[in-house]
């Protein structure tokens, strides 16, 4: 019986580098009402992959940590906006929902780092990705598909990675 179930994979990056890499192939996948929620531990590569998301996307601009802001925007040339969300710092769903999180999911994709912290409050369906500090360059990432979108985007990310 297979450990990951077949709406899932694993993922090892070697370096902060392949990490954004692999962001910008997701980034370049995303649409408006797109949910990719990151969990992890600090210094497990969310903001990196964030990085590589948004540039993948098609933002000229570096993505950063939205700790204090709790939510960056990130806009492309020809149009588009794409919302990064820290919940650190949110209480909790309750608190999530006071963001018009409906309203961003309507003009952009949303990605949301700590998501655990307010899950109740986002669609059922999204990309989930649990995110491992290995050592000081290898991460492991656990991504899960919830939704036929997201099995779609799991599929062809696994294909563009596994090249199979």
């Amino acid at each position: 019986m297979p450990i990951l179930s077949s709406n899932s994979f694993e993922v090892i990056s070697r370096s902060p580098e392949q990490t954004r890499r692999f962001g910008m192939r997701l980034g370049g996948m995303l649409e408006p009402g797109d949910v990719v929620g990151l969990s992890g531990d600090l210094g497990a590569g969310k903001t990196t992959l964030v990085q590589g998301v948004a540039a993948g996307w098609g933002s000229p601009d570096l993505a950063s940590s939205p700790t204090f802001v709790l939510v960056n925007t990130y806009r492309r040339p020809e149009d588009g906006r794409l919302f990064h969300l820290d919940a650190y710092r949110i209480s909790g769903p309750a608190e999530a929902i006071d963001l018009d999180l409906d309203i961003l999911l309507e003009q952009g994709p949303l990605v949301v780092e700590w998501v655990e912290r307010i899950q109740a409050a986002l669609p059922k369906d999204g990309l989930w990705i649990k995110m491992n500090w290995i050592d000081e360059f290898h991460r492991d990432m656990l991504l899960r598909a919830g939704g036929k979108r997201y099995l779609t985007l799991l599929e062809i990310l696994r294909k563009e990675i596994f090249r199979s």
